[in-house]
Formats: structure tokens, C-alpha cells, sequence
């Protein structure tokens, strides 16, 4: 009768940490970090998600991370551009475009503590945080900068990474195979939950692009049509060792333009958050533990070292005799 009871209030105590775990879950605020590159519709795409929110009652918390846009369609609650003054930056330590943006993100990422604070303030009354980054993709992806802003964000809350695509550029097989390159870079480099978005549907359809990550055939026959002699060599290989990333990869289609598929869209953006929480958590968990577990080692290496240094000279005798 007692083993009974035991096991009773096992059950119970498991179920209410399940329920407090699926509420904690339900409660939590979603990152959505946009990357795309320019041209590729991708701030349009946020001025879009930022309106269809605003529809639903679900206001978002916008931050822009691009310091050279001169002119965004959306209000940002954060903006670089309040701290950093991106020409000033260029004329000031003599760089180019790129060399500007860089340097300017840099120098935002040293007040990044000041943007979570406000995010955990935030973040009982928000659901959606929307990042919009600079369309030069290889000085956010690439960057310590960069990389800091995403782990952090990813370890703080569930992070979600959108790579926008422009879908009429993308018809060509060269760009198209260019772009999912692209996107396998961007997702082995954040190790994140990941969703190409092909923008523009309102021009041109995505299900090509579709049909060619699930049909290998296909895309070899378009490649024929375009491409010939090492290019077509090279490109069908490269679609081969892709092919397991397609398996795992969640596509959307949408057109910032008319808002067409944007529920689509957040269903992958709901599944992503799922695969977060699944596999991509308890990774960033693990490596936060062998970190910690890292610098106890060493903290218990220089303890030793020091320990070893003071008893070499315990106990000596100092012989005071002086020679006559």
C-alpha cells in the first residue's frame, strides 16, 4: 500500500513538471532572426509579418540590426542606428561599405546586455521578437559579432533562423543551387531550427524550387536546358551531397507583397520552435554544462598548481650561520 502511494505521488509530481514545463514552453517568446540577401525581399517580408501580427493582436518587438538601411517601412523598437552612426564609423576608422557595417555591428554588440535586458522585460507581454539584419549575409552569418547576437539570443529563448529567398532569381538552376549553398552554410553555422522562405510567390511561383529538392531528376533536367560542359558537372554533384539536406528542411512560400502564405509560414515557424525545444536546447544545455564543467577543471588545475608552489618551500630551513 505504501510503494502505492509512493508511486502515486511520482506520477503526480512528473505530471506537474510536465505541465509546468508545457506551460513555461507556451509562454515563451519566439526569436525570428531574418537573413536574406539584398534584393531578396527580406525587410518588405518583415514589414509584412510585423502588419499580419499587429492583425492578430500579437504585436511583435522589432529590432533592426542594419546600420546602412536608410529608410525602414516598419517601426523598430530597437534601431543600431540610435547607437551607432554607421558614416561616422566608415569616415572615422577609415573603412568601406562592408569594412562600416562590420564594425557598426561590433560596436552594438558591446551594449547587447542593455538589448536582452529589455528583452526579458518584454517578454511576458510579447510573443514574437523579429530581428532584421543587414542584407550583405556573410558580415552577420560569418562575424563574431554575429555569432554572439544569434547564441545568445538562442540560449535566452527559442530562436528561430529565416532565410529569405528571392523565388524569380532563384528560376535559374546556377542561382538556385548558389542560394541553397547559401542556406546549408547559414544552418551548419548557426545550428539552429531553419526555414528558407521563398518571397516573391506573387511573381513567381515556388513549386519549382520545390519539386527540384524533392525530385533530383528534375533539377538535372533544368540544369541541362540552362547549363552545360563543368558547370553542369559541378552542380549536379553539389545537388547530390544536398540532398540530405533537403530531407530535413522546412520551405514556405510567400509574397510580402500581397501577404499570401504567411500562415503557412508560422505553422513552419510553430514547428521549428517544437524541433528548438527537442534538439536544439537541450545541445546548447549540454555545451553550457561542459563549459561550466571546463572551468571548473581549470579552476581546480590552478589550485593545485598553487598548492604544489607553496610547499615547495614549506618546511625549509634557512641556515642563519654566518662563515668565519
Amino acid at each position: 500500500m505504501q510503494g502505492e502511494n509512493l508511486d502515486s505521488k511520482t506520477e503526480n509530481a512528473a505530471d506537474a513538471e510536465h505541465k509546468d514545463a508545457k506551460a513555461q514552453r507556451e509562454e515563451a517568446p519566439v526569436n525570428i532572426i531574418m537573413i536574406g540577401m539584398a534584393g531578396s525581399g527580406k525587410t518588405t517580408l518583415m514589414q509584412r509579418i510585423n502588419a499580419y501580427l499587429h492583425e492578430r493582436k500579437t504585436a511583435p518587438y522589432v529590432v533592426n540590426l542594419d546600420p546602412a538601411v536608410t529608410k525602414l517601412p516598419f517601426q523598430a523598437n530597437i534601431d543600431i542606428r540610435d547607437t551607432v552612426d554607421y558614416k561616422q564609423v566608415m569616415k572615422e576608422y577609415n573603412l568601406g561599405p562592408n569594412g562600416g557595417i562590420l564594425t557598426s555591428l561590433n560596436l552594438f554588440t558591446t551594449k547587447l546586455d542593455q538589448v536582452m535586458e529589455i528583452v526579458d522585460k518584454r517578454a511576458g507581454s510579447t510573443k514574437y521578437f523579429l530581428f532584421d539584419t543587414p542584407g550583405q549575409i556573410e558580415i552577420f552569418t560569418w562575424s563574431a559579432s554575429g555569432a554572439i547576437i544569434t547564441n545568445t539570443l538562442a540560449a535566452t529563448y527559442p530562436t528561430v533562423v529565416v532565410y529569405v529567398v528571392d523565388t524569380p532569381r532563384t528560376a535559374n538552376p546556377a542561382t538556385f543551387m548558389s542560394n541553397m549553398m547559401y542556406a546549408c552554410s547559414i544552418l551548419y553555422k548557426t545550428q539552429l531550427p531553419f526555414i528558407v522562405v521563398f518571397n516573391k510567390t506573387d511573381v513567381v511561383s515556388h513549386e519549382f524550387a520545390v519539386g527540384w529538392m524533392n525530385d533530383f531528376e528534375a533539377f538535372q533536367q533544368a540544369l541541362m536546358r540552362n547549363e552545360d560542359g563543368f558547370m553542369t558537372s559541378l552542380m549536379n554533384s553539389m545537388s547530390l551531397v544536398l540532398d540530405e539536406f533537403y530531407n530535413h528542411l522546412r520551405v514556405a512560400g510567400v509574397s510580402a507583397m500581397t501577404g499570401d502564405g504567411m500562415d503557412g509560414l508560422f505553422a513552419k515557424i510553430d514547428e521549428a520552435v517544437d524541433e528548438y525545444y527537442t534538439e536544439f536546447k537541450p545541445a546548447i544545455q549540454r555545451q553550457i554544462e561542459k563549459k561550466r564543467q571546463d572551468e571548473e577543471k581549470q579552476k581546480e588545475e590552478h589550485m593545485k598548481r598553487l598548492m604544489r608552489d607553496l610547499s615547495v618551500s614549506e618546511g625549509k630551513e634557512v641556515d642563519t650561520r654566518q662563515d668565519k
